[in-house]
């Protein structure tokens, strides 16, 4: 199945930039959707944005107009262009794939990248 490995998450200050890229390896038939979801402490794991096979985006509507993603099929990794950050934005942020593997529909996550916006 798909393993995948994130990257680009650091310390930002408020209204900041920051580059996730998430990189997927592995045996695997076809990626039907890729995304981005983030865990603040003491809450639940939420989506931030979605990008289909297709190339269809789908973004919680908290980011909506700051963040963006975008994949490189070549490369088969994804990306999350995140601007005007807030500290609200602070969380772990985790690269899914909703992925065919053995004929099994199959999701996997990657480890996981800290984005911590303070002044």
């Amino acid at each position: 199945q798909v393993q995948l490995v994130e990257s680009g998450g650091g310390l930002v200050q408020p209204g900041g930039s920051l580059r996730l890229s998430c990189v997927a390896s592995g045996s695997f038939s076809a990626i039907y959707a890729m995304g981005w979801y983030r865990q603040a402490p003491g809450k639940q794991r939420e989506l931030v944005a979605t990008i289909t096979s297709g190339g269809s985006t789908n973004y919680a509507d908290s980011v909506k107009g700051r963040f963006t993603i975008s994949k490189d099929n070549a490369k088969i990794t994804v990306y999350l262009q995140m601007n005007s950050l807030k500290p609200e934005d602070t969380a772990i942020y985790y690269c899914n794939a909703d992925h065919r593997s053995n004929y099994r529909r199959l999701n996997a996550w990657g480890q996981g990248t800290q984005v911590t916006v303070s002044s």
